[in-house]
């Protein structure tokens, strides 16, 4: 018994931080979502501004990481190019990569094809 109490303690406590991190965040004005999400065209990654993790498929699998692995070469957050995703503040934002992909197409230097699209 004590240890359901401590469990559901533990799992209120952290939802009531991560609610109160994700109101740290930026709101993007025009779409009301949190700006939680950047988006890496070249690599088709993303990197999650609350939890502060990469997401990036590896053998087919999305995986979750602090760091990108090795072969990605050493890719910084801040050194190549990247989308805001201002959209869209839920849990898995690869769900939306055809859509990204579509959005925000790269050539093989990692640079837009589509002009529009904003890197920041």
């Amino acid at each position: 018994m004590l240890a359901l109490v401590l469990v559901l303690t533990f799992s209120s406590s952290h939802a009531q931080n991560t609610k109160a991190e994700k109101e740290n965040l930026p709101i993007d004005k025009k779409t009301n979502c949190y700006i939680r999400y950047y988006y890496f065209p070249n690599l088709q990654a993303y990197f999650d501004n609350l939890e502060m993790v990469y997401y990036y498929k590896e053998n087919g699998v999305w995986k979750t990481a602090p760091e990108l692995p090795k072969n990605y070469g050493g890719y910084s957050l801040y050194n190549k190019a990247r989308v805001t995703i201002t959209d869209y503040d839920d849990d898995q934002p690869y769900n939306l990569l055809q859509i990204h992909k579509k959005l925000y197409p790269y050539n093989s230097k990692g640079r837009f094809i589509n002009q529009t699209a904003s890197s920041e």
